[in-house]
C-alpha cells in the first residue's frame, strides 16, 4: 500500500517540476559541439580564419576553438535557460536535436571528412 501512494506522489512531483533548465543544458550541450566542429572544419578551409583563433602561439588555432567555443556553449545555456526557465518542453526532440547537433560536431572534427573540400 505504501509503494503505491509513493509511486503516485512521485508522479504528481515530476509533472510539476518544469524541465526547461534541464533541457536547456542538454541542448547548449549540442550546441557547443556544433561549434567547435564548425570552427574546426571552417578554420581547416580558411587560413585567415585559422590565423584569428590563434590566441596563443604555442597551441595555435585550437586555443582559440575552445575559447569561442565555450563562449557559444554558454551563451546558448544561458539563453536557452531564460527562454525555457518554467517551461516544460518535448525531452524527446531536445535530446534528438543535441544528438544530432553532437554528430555534426564529430563529424567537422573528422580530419577525413575536411580532406573532402580542402
Amino acid at each position: 500500500m505504501n509503494t503505491l501512494r509513493n509511486t503516485v506522489e512521485i508522479g504528481k512531483t515530476s509533472e510539476t517540476i518544469p524541465n526547461g533548465p534541464g533541457a536547456a543544458a542538454i541542448l547548449a550541450a549540442g550546441v557547443g559541439c556544433a561549434a567547435i566542429g564548425v570552427l574546426g572544419f571552417a578554420s581547416e578551409l580558411s587560413p585567415g580564419l585559422r590565423g584569428l583563433l590563434n590566441f596563443y602561439n604555442p597551441v595555435g588555432p585550437l586555443s582559440g576553438k575552445t575559447t569561442v567555443t565555450i563562449i557559444v556553449w554558454l551563451v546558448a545555456w544561458y539563453g536557452l535557460s531564460r527562454i525555457w526557465r518554467n517551461e516544460t518542453v518535448n525531452m524527446r526532440a531536445v535530446n534528438i536535436a543535441a544528438l544530432v547537433l553532437l554528430g555534426l560536431g564529430f563529424l567537422l572534427t573528422f580530419p577525413p571528412f575536411w580532406y573532402l573540400f580542402v
